[in-house]
């Protein structure tokens, strides 16, 4: 379960051609595909607009996978990603913070058998702190914040940058902006 992956983008043509490294986080989007196909409403929005899912109440139908149009979703199976090494891990051993609650990944219990994503450490937002992208990313290149607030740095940079989102014409409102 990797809950930003990074897709490295060939830009240019021989000779002049760069890499640009594009993390794929959930969009948080306005209008989330994933939330109106969850047969069991495991798939919300909260009311400040980060979209989530109830480990809970998910029954593993996929449907949200399949509703993302950027295909940010991802199922675990309970796999590990030391399982095939002669010991596992530390950190395959440690639990994860999921949906506002510490998820022991043991057997078959919930998250293992639900889809997964990226909450924008809502667990850290929830107490004061910011999404672990952004406190560890050592270029400095995440920002994270309230759009709504124009004297925001996030609302600041957005606007004085030239910026774009993902795939706008599927309609889903995407929250995330890339600086280009």
């Amino acid at each position: 379960v990797v809950y930003r992956p990074v897709v490295k983008e060939e830009i240019g043509t021989y000779p002049n051609v760069s890499i640009r490294n594009l993390p794929k986080p959930c969009m948080q989007c306005d209008n989330p595909p994933c939330v109106p196909v969850c047969p069991v409403g495991a798939t919300f929005v909260r009311p400040d607009g980060l979209v989530e899912i109830d480990y809970d109440q998910c029954i593993g139908c996929r449907y949200c996978i399949t509703a993302c149009p950027y295909e940010h979703r991802m199922f675990d199976f309970g796999e590990y990603y030391t399982q095939d090494a002669p010991h596992l891990a530390e950190y395959d051993k440690k639990a994860t913070f999921d949906w506002q609650k510490e998820r022991k990944r043991s057997g078959l219990k919930s998250p293992v058998g639900n889809a997964r994503k990226c909450t924008f450490c809502v667990h850290r937002l929830e107490a004061g702190a910011l999404p672990a992208c952004v406190t560890t990313c050592i270029g400095g290149a995440n920002y994270f914040g309230d759009i709504s607030d124009p004297d925001s740095l996030i609302s600041q940079k957005i606007g004085n940058e030239k910026v774009m989102r993902l795939k706008e014409e599927a309609g889903t409102s995407p929250k995330v902006f890339y600086i280009i």
